[in-house]
């Protein structure tokens, strides 16, 4: 028997679905909308400390959440594995877990409670088998996450303080590609406003800066900026884009309004200036306000910067020998096709970021839903991956 295939079964006689499981249902069961994660923080700190681990609680900027980290360590030398996760979920209607035919469902199921767990029960696994040869893992866990209510800021400031290890895997619902490119991204969230109060139309509204005109003419700008992008591409991350899903103005239809919103996102590439994306977007903004005499208020804030990893790293050769050893075959090469904290991993913690979860389904509707079977696999690969990594001399 070869040392992998050993470890293969090693791992697959130690996990216990039913802890698994048991720890994805207790942390679905808790209700934690972006800003409003405190409750799941506490339910994850009551998993860690019962399993016997030491769980420290840095506020990282926000108070009403602190953070959950805990540390699992060898006690040998070799590299630190990180695993981060988010705890928060979308502002949408909540739903308790159930399990039916082999499928666990709930808010967070896929988005990403399930993967979290997952990657609980890969530091437990390492634990119970004594199979981590050197270094350590670290397990952190945060609120601040979804889009628009977070801004991203609780994981940056765990970065910031320190609390990176020398890699890093998230469990979001990715299983395949494995990413080593992703795009940046800043959300596109604009109020153009006029002086005054809304009016009738025929009472003096017609001859008001028309906000909605102003709207429309940007939602053709952005459109033609998007076409523009087609040219911009990469090889594995595709192309840039600039994409408006929102626009919201009006009461009533001969009522001249005051404000028109505006929601969408722009994406960018590697290679590509964070500060020329910035420049053009606020150069549009400058040119419509000056047409339609109008004010547009709209921040450039990047919830993700652009990154690519080469092929060689060692937590990418890592992953891809953890692949082998559970699944039989190593993964697809690919890119990231949304933006998440791996981003800032990558560049704030200068440190590769590997995104890679169950095949799960239903992220950001009410009908998350994720196969027990691939929180299993996602749970072995983790602790498969962080005995290739940690271990300085498989690389």
């Amino acid at each position: 028997m070869t040392i992998h295939s050993a470890m293969s079964e090693q791992l697959a006689t130690a996990i216990q679905p039913k802890r698994l499981l048991d720890m994805a249902m207790r942390l679905i069961n808790v209700p934690s909308p972006t800003r409003s994660a405190a409750a799941a923080a506490d339910c994850l700190q009551d998993i860690l400390s019962s399993e016997g681990f030491d769980v420290a609680r840095p506020v990282a900027g926000w108070p009403e959440s602190p953070a959950v980290v805990t540390t699992f360590d060898s006690g040998k030398d070799g590299r630190k594995l990180q695993f981060n996760g988010h705890l928060d979920t979308v502002h949408l209607p909540f739903v308790p877990a159930r399990v039916e035919d082999g499928k666990l469902y709930g808010s967070g199921a896929s988005d990403m409670k399930g993967g979290l767990a997952a990657a609980v029960e890969a530091m437990l696994l390492l634990r119970d088998t004594d199979l981590l040869p050197g270094g350590s893992i670290l397990l952190t866990a945060h609120d601040l996450h979804e889009s628009p209510w977070g801004d991203g800021s609780q994981v940056s400031s765990l970065i910031e303080e320190g609390w990176s290890g020398d890699g890093v895997l998230l469990p979001e619902y990715l299983a395949t590609p494995l990413p080593v490119a992703g795009r940046g991204q800043s959300i596109i969230d604009l109020t153009i406003s006029r002086e005054g109060e809304p009016v009738h139309e025929v009472l003096g509204g017609i001859d008001q800066p028309q906000v909605i005109a102003a709207g429309a003419e940007l939602v053709c700008r952005f459109r033609k900026l998007d076409q523009q992008l087609l040219k911009h591409t990469h090889p594995l991350a595709g192309r840039e884009s600039c994409f408006i899903g929102e626009i919201h103005a009006g009461e009533i239809y001969n009522q001249a309004p005051t404000t028109c919103r505006l929601a969408g996102t722009r994406r960018w590439i590697p290679g590509t200036d964070v500060n020329d994306v910035q420049k053009q977007y606020e150069e549009i903004l400058s040119e419509i306000e000056e047409s339609f005499g109008v004010q547009i208020k709209g921040d450039f804030r990047a919830s993700g910067h652009a990154y690519e990893i080469d092929i060689s790293n060692p937590l990418v050769t890592a992953v891809q020998a953890a692949s082998r050893i559970i699944s039989g075959s190593e993964l697809p090469i690919g890119a990231k096709p949304f933006a998440d904290d791996g981003n800032k991993f990558v560049n704030l913690a200068g440190i590769p970021a590997i995104t890679h979860g169950p095949a799960a389904l239903g992220a950001h509707t009410t009908s998350e839903e994720v196969p027990l079977a691939e929180l299993e696999r996602v749970a072995m690969v983790y602790a498969a991956t962080a005995v290739e990594f940690c271990d300085k001399r498989r690389s």
